[in-house]
């Protein structure tokens, strides 16, 4: 009898396996068919990495990055959360930050006030719709940052915003950037 229980749980267990291999092969082929934005749309991709290079003129490449995970934590876009965390990584960023910025008003110790009015205003920004961008988080970030480099922010922060929404649109897998 416990034999049989066995097997028929064994049975049981194989057949979840195989639904669940389905379910992914299903959902890998599905996100086979989704288009190229950048082969489908060559003029808007090439204007969006145009509006993403001049977002980042004069600001700290550090700053960037943290922008573009925060943003890409908030969105759960795995494919830009990869990409930016290993170009951190390539420019020097450390492990104890990274690991840090989903929980950085829990761990303010490793951001200096300059990187938490961006994150703040990076949150503000990428949730809008919840509650606008309160005038206590754009204050706190114009006190960071002259007007050049604010406007320099909420545009990394618009791009990284719109980059977040093409990847998840179009179905880009985590580790298959191809930059």
């Amino acid at each position: 009898m416990v034999m049989t229980t066995n097997t028929a749980n064994d049975t049981t267990a194989n057949d979840t396996t195989a639904n669940e291999a389905t379910a992914n092969e299903a959902t890998a082929n599905e996100m086979t068919r989704r288009l190229d934005f950048a082969k489908s749309a060559p003029k808007v991709f090439r204007a969006l990495i145009g509006f993403d290079a001049a977002a980042r003129e004069g600001l700290d490449p550090a700053l960037v990055e943290l922008i573009q995970i925060r943003a890409s934590h908030l969105n759960h876009c795995a494919y830009c959360l990869h990409m930016h965390t290993n170009d951190a990584r390539k420019a020097g960023e450390s492990e104890d930050r990274l690991h840090m910025i989903p929980v950085w008003r829990e761990a303010r110790h490793f951001f200096t006030p300059r990187e938490q009015a961006a994150l703040a205003l990076t949150e503000a920004v990428t949730l809008v719709a919840d509650n606008s961008v309160p005038d206590a988080v754009y204050a706190e970030a114009a006190t960071h940052f002259d007007d050049t480099e604010l406007a320099h922010v909420l545009a990394l922060i618009l791009t990284i915003n719109t980059w977040n929404r093409i990847a998840l649109s179009t179905g880009k897998r985590a580790g298959t950037d191809d930059r």
